[in-house]
């Protein structure tokens, strides 16, 4: 049944389905005609809503960025690269390398989001390599592991509400994240979707001769071997010096082994300074890196040019009150019981335009917590049902699967029809959890 799905909808997908860059440019004409015709806004005032957040993201696109370059470079390293391909080996036919990079990406995104974008998408890389399998489900099996990110421990909404001095903490106080992350209930979510999700893609490999093959020396990124020392110039020779490299790339992992010694946490920037260490490592030598930066560097256009259309958005759907205006109305229509699931629903069309979770909490907070409060509903419930709406229908909005195309070399398109069905099957499994646990 999910095969006779996805092949329709990736059909679908690849014909009507434009670049993503086109995807945003509709999306702010939507937002922008919507905040006038339904919240009353002119012209005027939506443009300088629009202009003023363009150019909110700009410090989080750097580090997006830094995210896929990092990742590349690690993963382009000898080491890593060796590891990589021992646990691919494990894979022996294409149903196997869809479950495991199904697997590796989930556990690799409950950890950390930022990291399970990049390992599964360097993971799905070197699969490709050793295993004849579908090259476009494989990214699409490794992507559909972000969808686990917002009940994981770098959840942004359970960590903020576990955080003192948190916005709302007048109202809710603070929540632990034993009532949200480590929950019962949540916690039989996350085990869940580890379960349906490797399945659901095995499920969806598509036959023989619909079967898209890459050939494994496009997917080769090693470097050419440097000249011998004998032929090397002095400044070739600081280009291949290991010790120059060594000098900063180890008391780089010596300030990251103090930071978390002194119970420092995870975030982008520690982890692209663990990636940029590592890297620099476990290349040896600046030539190397270098030319793994290249590479790596030519997937990030997206996310250059992309991520401010999304910050004037977000800033037109918060500003104009449309965005809270949608929670209101679901709020509206929900009892004590029934608040999780319809805050699941409208968090997940509010993600398609305000695509961050910390950003949308801000936004949805303010409707959701006084309806939890009049209601009786379970606050910790409410607020994971926004963590879990904002990551479901990251299956449908590009935004955050622009590193992992800029990796594994993709567009849009050739994955989001198996994400279609990855959207359906997480929304009734996400959505019927929270109804019924």
């Amino acid at each position: 049944m999910l095969r006779a799905l996805s092949r329709p909808a990736t059909r679908m997908m690849e014909r009507w389905l434009p670049d993503p860059f086109i995807f945003v440019l509709i999306l702010t004409l939507v937002a922008a005609g919507a905040a006038m015709l339904f919240e009353g806004q002119s012209p005027k005032a939506v443009l300088e809503m629009w202009g003023g957040g363009f150019w909110a993201l700009l410090t989080f696109a750097m580090q997006m960025l830094l995210v896929l370059v990092t990742g590349f470079i690690l993963a382009s390293s000898p080491p890593v690269r060796a590891a990589l391909s021992k646990i691919a080996g494990l894979a022996k036919s294409p149903g196997s390398a869809i479950v495991l990079v199904s697997v590796v990406s989930l556990a690799a995104a409950w950890l950390n989001w930022g990291f399970g974008l990049v390992v599964g998408a360097i993971f799905a890389k070197e699969l490709a390599r050793q295993v004849k399998v579908d090259y476009r489900l494989l990214v699409a099996a490794a992507y559909s592991g972000f969808i686990i990110w917002h009940g994981g421990l770098s959840g942004s909404i359970p960590l903020t509400i576990s955080t003192p001095g948190h916005f709302a903490e007048d109202q809710i106080g603070l929540i632990s994240t034993s009532q949200t992350i480590f929950a019962g209930w949540n916690l039989a979510i996350v085990a869940a979707l580890f379960i349906a999700m490797p399945l659901a893609n095995r499920m969806m490999i598509p036959p023989a001769e619909e079967t898209y093959l890459i050939d494994p020396a496009m997917l080769d990124d090693r470097m050419p071997a440097a000249p011998s020392p004998a032929e090397m110039t002095p400044a070739e020779r600081l280009e291949n010096s290991r010790i120059l490299m060594w000098l900063v790339g180890i008391p780089g992992l010596i300030w990251l082994a103090l930071h978390f010694a002194g119970g420092g946490g995870i975030n982008l920037n520690v982890i692209n300074f663990l990636f940029l260490s590592l890297g620099i490592t476990f290349h040896g030598t600046a030539r190397n890196l270098l030319g793994a930066l290249d590479e790596g560097v030519k997937g990030g256009a997206g996310i250059v040019i992309q991520f401010p259309f999304y910050a004037g958005i977000m800033a037109i759907m918060t500003s104009s009150g449309l965005a809270a205006s949608m929670s209101a109305w679901f709020a509206s229509i929900s009892t004590a019981e029934t608040l999780p699931f319809w805050s699941f629903i409208s968090a997940g069309i509010v993600n398609i335009f305000v695509p961050s979770g910390g950003g949308q909490w801000a936004v949805q907070a303010p409707v959701m917590l006084p309806a939890a409060e009049a209601l009786g509903a379970d606050i910790s419930r409410v607020a994971m049902g926004v963590a879990w709406g904002d990551a479901w229908t990251n299956m449908l909005q590009p935004f955050w699967a622009l590193p992992m195309l800029g990796i594994a070399g993709l567009k849009a398109r050739d994955i989001m029809g198996f994400c279609v069905v990855q959207l359906l099957v997480s929304g009734i499994l996400i959505g019927g959890l929270l109804v019924l646990l």
